[in-house]
C-alpha cells in the first residue's frame, strides 16, 4: 500500500500515512486534534483546513490522502485550543492570572512564563506558556522515570512502602519535570527562573508522589485518597526548579483512582454542560472514564494494564520510530503504517487494536481470543495463512518479517490474552457505569476519547475488538489531551481553576470492583 508525506502547517510538523486516509486521521496523527461535532461525518463544517500552495480550502474529514501534502490548520479549526484562550481572557482580551498581581512590577509581562504539566503514569508532558497572552511557546515530554519501578499504579504504591522507596519516586519525578522546564526554556531562549507559574494535573498516585503524601491507602480498600482538594503551593519546598518566589497549583483530585487529569479533562471538554449520554473515556494504563447523564455526573476508573501502551507485549513499545501504528486488511493482505516510516522494529498500541481487529476479520482468531485450529485454516487467503506461524510450539502471527532473518515483528496467543485483559477492564467499566445510569449503549450520544493512545485508534477497530460500546462511528470524537488542556487553561484563569475544583467535587466516583455484577460482566467483556 502506497504512503505519502502529510505536513502540517504553522507546526511543520510531518506525518506518514497509507493511501486513502483521511486529512483528519493524519492530523491525528501529527498530535493536532480537529474540530469535528459531526464525528467526521463532513456535516458540521468545523474541520476546515488549507491545502497549500494552492490555499484551496476543504474539509480535513472528507479530503482523502492520495499524494505528498501540506496543509495549513487555522486556529479556528483546532479542538480545545480557542477554549483554553477563551477560558484564560478577562474583559480586557488579555490573559491576566494571579500571577501579575503576585509580581505586579518585577518583570515586563513578556518575561513571565508558567508551564502546564500532565503527570501521566507512563508520559509526561510539559507546556511552557507565556502568560501575556496564554501563547504555548514550547511542548516537551518524556517517560515518567518511574517506570523503572513499576509499570502501573499498583505497583508503584507497593514500591512505595518500601524502605526509601517514597523517596526515590518522588525525586524522579520531580527530576523529570524539572528536566522538561529546562529542554522547553532552551528552546525558546528563556530562562527556568522566568517560569513564575506552574499547574499540575496527574492521577491521584502520581499526585501523591509528587507532593510526598503517604500512598499506602491507595493500595487497600476502600482506595481512599489522602487529599482531594486543590492546592496552592511555593515551588521552592517542592525542588521544582523555576523561580525561587514561583507557585504551583495542584488540581483538585476526585478519589482514590479518579485524579487531577480526569478533573482537568472534564474541565476541558465542559462536561458539566455536556449532552444526556455524553462519556469521556481516558485509555490509560489506569483508564478512567466520567458519564454525564439525568443531570449527574459520574466517574469510574479501570485497570487496564499498559498493554495498550506496548508493555507486556511480545514485540510492543510506546509509540516511537520504528512501531507499527495502524494495520489494514484488504480482504487478502495486510498493508502498515509505521511511525517515521521504515522497516517496522515493534508494535505500539494503536497498532495493536487494528492488528487483533484485522485478525478477528481475517478469521485468524475467534471470538475467544483463540488462534484458529489446523482444519480452520483452509478458509484463509494464501498471504494470511504464510504469516501463521510456531514458535516454541506456539502460534503467533507475523505482521513483518525482515529479509535478513531477523524474530520480525509478531503477535502470540499470549498478546491477545494481554489485549483481551486491557479491553475487558475498560468495557465492563464502561457497562457498568451505564447500567448505574439506567442506560444502554445505544442511548450514548458521544463518547469522547482522550489522550494520546485515544488519539491515535481507529474508532472502528475499536468498537470491532469491544473495547468500546457498538454505537454508530461518528458518535466516537478524539479530544486529544484533554487533561493538559484542561491544566493548561487552569494556569492560565483562577476562575478556571475554581471551576475545576468544583467539577472534582460534583462528579460522583462509583468503585466498579464492587458492584455486585462486575466479574460476570468483566468475564463478558473478555469475548471479541
Amino acid at each position: 500500500m502506497e504512503h505519502y508525506c502529510i505536513t502540517f502547517q504553522p507546526e511543520g510538523t510531518a506525518v506518514s500515512i497509507h493511501r486513502g486516509a483521511t486529512l483528519l486521521e493524519a492530523a491525528g496523527k501529527a498530535g493536532i486534534i480537529l474540530e469535528a461535532a459531526c464525528g467526521g461525518m463532513g456535516t458540521c463544517g468545523k474541520c476546515r483546513v488549507m491545502l497549500l500552495p494552492q490555499r484551496r480550502t476543504v474539509l480535513a474529514c472528507q479530503c482523502l490522502v492520495d499524494r505528498d501534502m501540506e496543509v495549513l490548520v487555522p486556529a479556528e479549526s483546532r479542538f480545545l485550543e480557542h477554549r483554553i484562550l477563551e477560558e484564560g481572557r478577562h474583559a480586557g482580551n488579555t490573559v491576566e492570572p494571579d500571577v501579575y498581581r503576585r509580581y505586579a512590577g518585577q518583570n515586563a509581562p513578556e518575561q513571565v512564563l508558567g508551564a502546564a504539566v500532565d503527570v501521566g503514569t507512563t508520559t509526561v508532558v510539559l507546556k511552557l506558556v507565556r502568560m501575556v497572552d496564554g501563547q504555548v511557546l514550547a511542548t516537551e515530554s518524556a517517560l515518567n522515570p518511574q517506570t523503572q519501578f513499576g509499570d502501573d499504579v499498583i505497583s508503584r504504591i507497593a514500591y512505595a512502602g518500601r524502605a526509601g522507596g517514597a523517596g526515590r519516586l518522588r525525586e524522579a519525578i520531580v527530576g523529570c519535570i524539572n528536566a522538561l522546564v529546562a529542554r522547553a526554556c532552551r528552546r525558546v531562549s528563556a530562562e527556568a527562573s522566568q517560569v513564575y507559574e506552574m499547574c499540575v494535573a496527574g492521577n491521584t498516585t502520581m499526585h501523591h508522589l509528587l507532593l510526598g503524601l503517604p500512598v499506602g491507602q491507595l493500595g487497600v480498600v476502600p482506595y481512599r485518597a489522602h487529599c482531594v482538594e486543590a492546592m496552592d503551593l511555593e515551588a521552592g519546598p517542592l525542588g521544582l526548579a523555576i523561580n525561587p518566589e514561583g507557585r504551583v497549583h495542584v488540581l483538585a483530585n476526585i478519589a482514590g483512582f479518579v485524579g487531577a487529569d480526569t478533573t482537568a479533562a472534564a474541565l476541558a471538554v465542559e462536561m458539566d454542560s455536556a449532552e444526556n449520554g455524553t462519556l469521556l473515556v481516558d485509555i490509560g494504563t489506569n483508564g478512567e472514564l466520567v458519564l454525564a447523564a439525568g443531570g449527574q455526573l459520574t466517574a469510574a476508573s479501570c485497570a487496564a494494564g499498559p498493554a495498550f501502551e506496548g508493555a507486556r507485549i511480545a514485540c510492543g513499545s510506546r509509540a516511537a520510530t520504528g512501531a507499527i501504528e495502524a494495520v489494514m486488511f484488504d480482504g487478502q493482505d495486510i498493508a502498515l503504517d509505521v511511525v517515521g516510516g521504515g522497516p517496522p522494529r515493534s508494535i505500539c498500541g494503536s497498532g495493536l487494536v487494528d492488528a487483533v481487529a484485522v485478525m478477528l476479520e481475517a478469521a485468524v482468531i475467534d471470538p475467544t481470543g483463540r488462534f484458529a485450529e489446523e482444519p480452520a485454516m483452509e478458509r484463509l487467503s494464501q498471504a494470511i495463512r504464510r504469516r501463521l506461524m510456531r514458535r516454541d510450539g506456539e502460534p503467533l502471527f507475523m505482521l513483518y518479517e525482515p529479509s535478513d532473518g531477523g524474530k520480525g515483528v509478531f503477535l502470540t496467543q499470549r498478546d491477545i490474552r494481554q489485549v483481551q485483559l486491557a479491553k475487558a477492564a475498560i468495557r465492563a467499566g464502561i457497562t457498568l457505569l451505564l447500567r448505574r445510569s439506567g442506560l444502554k449503549d445505544a442511548d450514548l450520544r458521544a463518547i469522547l476519547l482522550a489522550g494520546a493512545f485515544g488519539n491515535y485508534i481507529r474508532r472502528e477497530n475499536a468498537v470491532r475488538i469491544g473495547l468500546l460500546p457498538e454505537v454508530e462511528i461518528h458518535r466516537v470524537w478524539f479530544v486529544g489531551n484533554a487533561a493538559g488542556a484542561g491544566a493548561q487553561m487552569a494556569l492560565l484563569n483562577e476562575a478556571a481553576r475554581e471551576h475545576a475544583a468544583g467539577l472534582a467535587r460534583r462528579i460522583e466516583y462509583v468503585e466498579i470492583a464492587h458492584e455486585l455484577a462486575f466479574t460476570e460482566v468483566y468475564t463478558e467483556s473478555m469475548l471479541f
